[in-house]
């Protein structure tokens, strides 16, 4: 009885129209959009990493490091240093001072610009994988001062110095006179740097100087230049009485006589350089003469500044 109750049981269903296999109506899923993963490239089992260095003066790419092609952090490291070496060679510029033309009007200089080469390195040693671009930390320092600020400026002497020469030397003469030029009418803002080689430029033949003696390996050889060190160490003692910021000062191997032994500034393009700024809180102008044998260069301001 049991072997023919499941047969005739079955048939009963399909007569009836019954299923046994139960039809469901599709069912619709809303999918939430996930946002997409960013991904690194693997090639042989290394991560690809790529960083690009960025100039931001034009936001052009100049460099770009590929993070596999270094075995460890200290050729990372290397590479790194080197790159902010070269780039600052290239970036890094000193400051041209502004100047006052002969009707007394202001002539702009040229900013000052370094490459933070420590903070570069830094940011390329990230180790951030999100870290995908590096922009080069370049500051940039205008001159700091206006026409407004320059009113009454030559009023009162800060600092003044005078030195002598024998004017029938008519090489060094030249140079004395021409280097005294290229200082004179300088205007130096609150915090702005004169950097000696910058403005008065290469002593050279192609520069227009003239041959007169120099000092060379603690002798006295005939040089294209000679005199300069003289206009240099004069602005050095004057700027010396002004108290203004000594920053860089190299003094001569022998003895010279136009100033007293430790109080001259050799300079020897581009190599030994005289450097100052003007830590005051005002502008200051820089003023050169020369008359027969005798330099003077004075640093001066205006009176109301100096009273303040």
């Amino acid at each position: 009885m049991k072997k023919t109750t499941l047969p005739l049981l079955l048939g009963v269903l399909l007569m009836s129209g019954c299923s046994l296999i139960e039809k469901k109506e599709p069912v619709s899923v809303e999918l939430h959009q996930v946002a997409p993963v960013e991904t690194i490239e693997i090639k042989h089992g290394v991560e690809q990493r790529e960083i690009s260095v960025i100039d931001p003066r034009d936001n052009s790419v100049i460099e770009v490091l590929n993070m596999s092609d270094f075995q460890n952090e200290e050729e990372l490291k290397a590479k790194a240093a080197q790159l902010a070496s070269d780039l600052a060679a290239t970036i890094d510029r000193p400051m041209i001072p502004a100047k006052l033309n002969a009707s007394g009007e202001l002539q702009a200089g040229q900013s000052r610009m370094v490459l933070n080469e420590d903070e570069l390195v830094t940011s390329l040693l990230d180790n951030s994988v999100f870290n995908k671009q590096v922009v080069l930390p370049i500051e940039e320092t205008n001159p700091n001062v206006s026409q407004e600020q320059v009113q009454g400026i030559n009023e009162v002497v800060l600092g003044s110095f005078t030195t002598y020469f024998d004017a029938s030397v008519t090489g060094r003469s030249f140079n004395i006179k021409k280097s005294a030029d290229e200082i004179n009418n300088t205007v130096l803002g609150p915090g702005d740097r004169f950097y000696f080689n910058t403005v008065v430029g290469n002593a050279s033949k192609d520069n227009g100087y003239a041959l007169a003696t120099v000092i060379v390996n603690k002798e006295f050889v005939p040089g294209y230049g000679g005199g300069v060190c003289q206009t240099s160490s004069t602005l050095y003692n004057a700027v010396a009485k002004a108290g203004l910021e000594m920053i860089e000062v190299h003094h001569h191997s022998k003895p010279v006589g136009y100033v007293p032994i430790g109080h001259d500034a050799t300079v020897a393009y581009p190599y030994l350089d005289f450097k100052f700024a003007n830590n005051r809180p005002y502008p200051v102008v820089l003023k050169t003469s020369v008359n027969g044998g005798s330099l003077q260069i004075e640093v001066r301001s205006a009176a109301n500044y100096v009273s303040n």
